[in-house]
């Protein structure tokens, strides 16, 4: 965790390994995470997490993190007008995750399509695309 700070505010900066989980069982995965947020220490003010993984969306609702900057879904891979994303690595068909804008309590998740692609080396339907956030002081 990196704290940034201009004059009187702070920003936490913080940032998970993508997991090559060993372990299938979404409960322990889960745990994992879990666990490497909470041995962060993240104090009170704003936070930002790092982390690769969109699936594990309720586990940093659940640390209470503020804003949660992500991909790993490659936009779904193939999208379908109105449906959105067909597959996605670690959400499997239809990912609930795959690209855009979540928020739960909160905490706000943001999740880029990215721009490569996953085993598959074809988009359908689904441009690539850099993400630009900008934070404002309220």
């Amino acid at each position: 965790m990196i704290p940034l700070t201009k004059g009187s505010e702070t920003i936490q900066l913080a940032g998970l390994d993508d997991p090559d989980f060993t372990d299938r069982d979404t409960y322990i995965q889960e745990s994992m995470v879990q666990t490497k947020i909470s041995n962060m220490s993240l104090s009170n003010e704003y936070c930002i997490l790092l982390s690769h993984r969109p699936e594990m969306f309720e586990e940093y609702v659940s640390e209470e993190v503020d804003l949660v900057l992500s991909g790993h879904a490659h936009g779904g891979q193939f999208c379908v007008p109105f449906i959105g994303g067909i597959i996605a690595p670690n959400q499997g068909l239809f990912p609930k995750f795959d690209a855009g804008k979540y928020i739960k309590n909160n905490t706000t998740m943001i999740v880029s399509r990215g721009i490569g692609n996953s085993i598959i080396p074809v988009r359908f339907n689904n441009r690539p695309e850099i993400v630009i956030v900008k934070l404002v002081c309220d």
